[in-house]
C-alpha cells in the first residue's frame, strides 16, 4: 500500500504537473480529489495554507508544485527532472519560475473568464472524482462559488485580456523553441518542459489528463476561436505532452 497521497483538484494544471512527475518517476500514490471551496476543511487540517497541490508522505507535508517536484527528485532521483550544465540548470529554474508565476496563472484567468459562465461545462470538470451528493451540492451553489472565484482570482474582462497577451507571448516563444527541435533547457527533456506542457494543457485538453473533456466544440465561442487560431503553437506543446506524459523511469532517454 502506498504512503503517498496527493491532495488535488483534478482540473488543476498545477496538480497535473505533480501527477506527471509522480508517474514519470514510477512512484505509487493515491489521490484525494477535492472540490474548490469544499476543500478548505480537509486541507485546513494539514496546513495553514489551503493551496493545492499538497502531497503527504508519512509525516512529510509538501505544498506547491515546485516544492513537490524538488521533494520527488530527492525521494526518487531517477529519472532526474533537473540535470545538465550550470547554465542549463539556471535555464530550467528560470523557465519553471516564469511558467509558474506568469503563464500558469494567466492560463487560469483566461480560461475561467469564459468557463465560469458555462457551468454546464465547468461544473463536471471541477467535481471530477467526487461523490454524487457533493457534485449535486456544488452545482446548486455554483453561482455563489463563481462570484468568489472571480473576486479571489481577479477575473474580469480587462484582466482576462492581459492574461491572453501573457499566454500568447509565452506560448509563441515556447512554440518557436520546440519547432526548432530544441528543448527549453539544453538538449533533453526536463522539468521545465514538463511544467510548460502541464500548465498549457488545459488549452489543448489532452487525453490522459484525467478529465472527461467531452465535446470541446461546445466551448465558449470566443475561447474556441482563440484555441483554433493558436492551434499550431498549441500542437508543439501537445507533442511534448504526448511524447513524455506516459513514460516511466525506464523509458526516459
Amino acid at each position: 500500500m502506498t504512503d503517498i497521497t496527493l491532495y488535488q483538484f483534478p482540473i488543476s494544471h498545477y496538480c497535473e504537473k505533480v501527477r506527471w512527475a509522480l508517474d514519470l518517476k514510477g512512484l505509487d500514490y493515491k489521490t484525494c480529489n477535492l472540490i474548490p471551496g469544499f476543500h478548505v476543511k480537509t486541507i485546513g487540517k494539514l496546513s495553514r495554507s489551503t493551496a493545492l497541490p499538497l502531497l503527504v508522505k508519512g509525516d512529510q507535508i509538501i505544498q506547491g508544485s515546485a516544492a513537490i517536484l524538488d521533494y520527488l527528485d530527492r525521494l526518487q532521483p531517477n529519472p532526474p527532472l533537473v540535470q545538465g550544465s550550470e547554465a542549463e540548470l539556471q535555464q530550467i529554474q528560470h523557465w519553471e519560475s516564469r511558467l509558474d508565476t506568469e503563464a500558469g496563472t494567466a492560463v487560469r484567468v483566461f480560461a475561467y473568464h469564459y468557463l465560469l459562465d458555462r457551468p454546464d461545462i465547468l461544473v463536471p470538470w471541477l467535481t471530477t472524482g467526487s461523490p454524487a451528493y457533493k457534485r449535486w451540492l456544488f452545482r446548486l451553489l455554483f453561482p455563489k462559488v463563481a462570484q468568489v472565484m472571480r473576486k479571489k482570482m481577479r477575473i474580469n474582462a480587462a484582466n482576462a485580456d492581459v492574461a491572453r497577451q501573457t499566454v500568447e507571448a509565452c506560448l509563441g516563444e515556447i512554440s518557436e523553441i520546440y519547432h526548432s527541435g530544441r528543448y527549453l533547457a539544453g538538449d533533453h527533456f526536463s522539468r521545465a518542459d514538463l511544467t510548460a506542457a502541464a500548465l498549457f494543457s488545459p488549452l489543448f485538453m489532452p487525453a490522459g489528463y484525467g478529465i472527461d473533456w467531452g465535446n470541446t466544440r461546445r466551448l465558449p465561442t470566443a475561447m474556441l476561436a482563440w484555441m483554433d487560431k493558436h492551434q499550431s503553437d498549441l500542437n508543439e506543446l501537445a507533442g511534448i505532452y504526448e511524447r513524455y506524459r506516459h513514460l516511466n523511469a525506464q523509458d526516459v532517454t
